[in-house]
């Protein structure tokens, strides 16, 4: 599973980082999670500068793609140039965005008629782009999903691995990076949520 982590300038580090740093505990397995940017550098919300590791145009090619959020998001979906960049293909791909990311995906037509989450200073503009956004940190329709609020990257990571690994992955993904004393409940808490959303003929290994 290739995943693009699509991350502009201004990103949230929690958004990126985390759900690649998750994402990737599946290397063994073939998984690789990559920062994905159309620039050859972002700098994040907090001063931090990156290299990319994956062009935009890799977002067409990979398996899965998380869009994360940040400070130039409505900036970001107000670029039509670079929307038309944003190739994603729902038939074909996993894909997840959090918090003003799902902003983007309100403006490429990724969840027309279905709820949505974001943050609660994102949820003004993705309501006024017509679409429902719902008091819950994550929700997915197929092979879409969304996520509200920037510590909900590990209920994305975890419905992409379930979708793509299976259970038992998922579980240990999660409880490699829960706080210790507290693993069983952090692991029960992300499949708890993600879980509902996932068919069982949607879970590609046991």
């Amino acid at each position: 599973m290739q995943i693009a982590v699509l991350t502009f300038d201004g990103f949230n580090e929690l958004d990126s980082f985390v759900a690649a740093a998750i994402l990737n505990r599946l290397k063994p397995q073939g998984w690789t999670a990559h920062i994905t940017s159309p620039t050859e550098e972002v700098t994040s919300m907090n001063g931090v500068t990156v290299r990319r590791q994956k062009p935009l145009s890799f977002v067409a090619e990979a398996d899965a793609v998380i869009i994360g959020s940040g400070i130039r998001t409505r900036e970001i979906a107000a670029d039509a140039d670079l929307l038309a960049q944003i190739r994603l293909d729902p038939a074909r791909q996993l894909i997840a965005a959090q918090c003003s990311g799902t902003l983007v995906l309100a403006k490429l037509g990724l969840v027309d008629g279905v709820p949505a989450c974001t943050d609660l200073t994102t949820k003004p503009w993705v309501v006024e782009a017509g679409v429902e956004v719902i008091d819950a940190p994550f929700f997915a329709n197929g092979n879409v999903a969304t996520a509200g609020g920037c510590l909900a990257s590990p209920y994305l990571a975890a419905w992409m691995i379930l979708r793509g690994a299976g259970r038992e992955a998922a579980r240990a993904a999660i409880h490699y990076v829960a706080p210790v004393g507290e693993k069983d409940a952090w692991v029960t808490q992300a499949m708890d949520v993600v879980t509902p959303f996932v068919a069982r003929e949607q879970v590609l290994a046991p």
